[in-house]
């Protein structure tokens, strides 16, 4: 039984021990082939999308069947070994990180659409299946499911309830919560949950607000029923460019004032625009500071007049250019840049590390005006790209991961991010979930007494806690411990915030 080599002794002891016992538990209920316990099996699942923190499990399981996953975590429980559910490792929070003595729960195989209903617009499917595909497979109906996270390509939907994903059509059809009847799965207990219900409401305490967004800390999710939403007949995009941050930052606002609500309103700064029109030739202005992407959708009536509205509006915030897009194929090249704007910046650093603040609308240009000066104060690159319409903001801070003193600057700069946002009325994020990476600066948004109110949610789904531990929630002595350390550190900006 091959473990990890680089382990102290007294720990590797410690973990082999514990994997001969979880091993021999989870052969007894999974068939061979899905049970992986080397070192170069379970590597691949050291980490998620966000690879500057990692580790391995103790043991991958990839169950087939509910009644396996049921099992599989009986066993856990009565073993009292920590499991961490997977989808497809896309998440940026590091959500989906191994725990060092814990299974990690692969709910990869797990990807049939069980059920597509136009009369009702749902579609009943398993936790493994790809976000797009729902859409595909609705598209003779006529229909898709509206959030289309960048990473739609691959990430899940099982993973999408967990983070509560959104997408640049999140602004008018909203978040994974607007979009899900009900879900299905399984507490660390093995025991049947159903959370919704196939009716807009149900009775009770709404408890599918709870689990959607929970990060796999509350239950493990195997089926969802979604809303699927017509495909409107028509859909254009308005590209336009601004010569300043600020007057791109009042025209978002604008937008919405005049009482518009745009399919989609993105955003990108002069850095991320460069990145991107170099990888896929989208056609954007590399002169401009930033540049809005303002997409209508509807019957071409409605479309004209939306369109027209919203030119009017860019035009008086001081737009420099703006190009609307006159076919399909015009608008998906729009649309490129914004959807490959992470795999562009991998091509010109070799980490990025993505926030995923949220801020109101107004103070767009004051966060990308004091993030040009935390880039001078930490001595890294930001490249910007957002939801600009609701405030969510995703700076992609570039480093090297294999520079201990730039990991160490870049985890200092998105800390600074995130505690500007939450100064500025936001929130540490918008879409993307806690995960690891922002476990310290929960400590800055919420006091202890409002953590503790969030583990006894925590406690009445899992009193031993050992679904996703050590993630999403700190506890007093990690929020005392990190304001200690910005204190000694001089790293404390608003001393108003919780800390302790």
């Amino acid at each position: 039984m091959t473990t990890a080599p680089d382990l102290p002794p007294q720990e590797l002891m410690e973990r082999t021990g514990r994997q001969r016992l979880v091993v021999s538990a989870l052969q007894a209920v999974l068939p061979a082939h899905a049970l992986l316990w080397n070192s170069e099996d379970t590597t691949p699942y050291e980490c998620d999308g966000l690879t500057a923190y990692r580790q391995r499990p103790l043991v991958v399981a990839l169950p087939e069947t509910y009644a396996q996953v049921q099992a599989v975590l009986r066993a856990c429980h009565a073993l009292d070994v920590p499991v961490v559910a997977r989808g497809a490792g896309t998440g940026l929070s590091g959500g989906a990180m191994p725990h060092r003595l814990g299974v990690t729960l692969s709910l990869a195989k797990f990807n049939k659409i069980l059920k597509l209903d136009a009369a009702s617009r749902t579609a009943v499917v398993q936790g493994g299946v790809r976000n797009l595909a729902i859409s595909e497979a609705a598209a003779p109906l006529g229909l898709y499911y509206a959030p289309d996270p960048s990473s739609q390509i691959a990430c899940t939907i099982g993973g999408n309830v967990a983070e509560n994903s959104g997408g640049v059509h999140c602004l008018k059809y909203g978040l994974t919560l607007h979009n899900v009847l009900k879900v299905r799965g399984f507490t660390i207990e093995g025991e049947e949950v159903e959370f919704g219900s196939d009716a807009l409401d149900g009775a009770g305490y709404d408890l599918l607000s709870v689990v959607i967004g929970s990060e796999g800390m509350l239950a493990v999710t195997t089926e969802v029923t979604v809303k699927l939403v017509p495909k409107p007949v028509l859909a254009r995009c308005i590209m336009a460019s601004f010569d300043d941050l600020r007057k791109a930052g009042d025209a978002v606002a604008s937008v919405i004032a005049a009482g518009i609500i745009p399919a989609g309103l993105e955003m990108m700064d002069k850095p991320m625009t460069a990145a991107v029109e170099d990888f896929v030739h989208a056609g954007y202005d590399l002169n401009a500071e930033a540049i809005l992407l303002c997409e209508s959708d509807g019957t071409p009536e409605e479309v004209e007049e939306e369109i027209g509205r919203m030119s009017e509006v860019l035009r008086r915030c001081g737009a420099t250019a703006i190009a609307i897009s006159q076919s399909e194929a015009e608008r998906l090249k729009f649309w490129s840049g914004r959807k490959n704007a992470f795999p562009a910046s991998g091509r010109i650093s070799p980490d990025y590390m993505c926030m995923d603040s949220t801020i109101p609308r107004k103070r767009l240009a004051d966060i990308l005006l004091a993030i040009q000066e935390m880039e001078k104060k930490y001595g890294l690159r930001c490249a910007n790209v957002f939801h600009a319409g609701d405030g969510n903001l995703h700076p992609l801070i570039l480093f090297d991961a294999n520079d201990p003193d730039q990991l160490h600057r870049c985890e200092l700069f998105g800390a600074d991010i995130l505690e500007t946002s939450v100064a500025m009325g936001g929130t540490v994020t918008g879409e993307h979930g806690v995960g690891v990476e922002k476990l310290n600066s929960m400590c800055v948004q919420f006091s202890g007494p409002e953590n503790e109110q969030m583990f006894g949610v925590k406690r009445a789904f899992d009193a031993k806690g050992l679904l996703n531990p050590g993630k999403v929630i700190p506890t007093l002595q990690r929020c005392a411990e990190y304001g200690k350390m910005l204190v000694r550190g001089g790293q404390i900006k608003h001393p108003d915030l919780p800390r302790f």
